[in-house]
């Protein structure tokens, strides 16, 4: 199940909610019972790994996947 970041605006408390995706945009009262609250953008990381491989690089050859010539 998605889980969605949420910010108290009276209390200005950050806190995440596991909750379908059809339910994503339903209101969401915050721990401390307040109700006005936004939801909100999260980055979504794609991809194997954050660190580059050991030897520099990104595609092997001299200029980063081709030949310079």
């Amino acid at each position: 199940m998605p889980r969605y970041e949420y910010r108290c605006r009276p209390c200005d408390t950050t806190f995440e909610l596991n909750r379908p995706m059809a339910e994503s945009s339903d209101p969401a009262s915050c721990p401390e019972g307040h109700t006005d609250t936004v939801k909100l953008l999260s980055a979504v990381a794609v991809g194997g790994t954050s660190a580059a491989p050991a030897g520099g690089g990104g595609g092997g050859g001299c200029c980063g996947g081709g030949c310079c010539g």
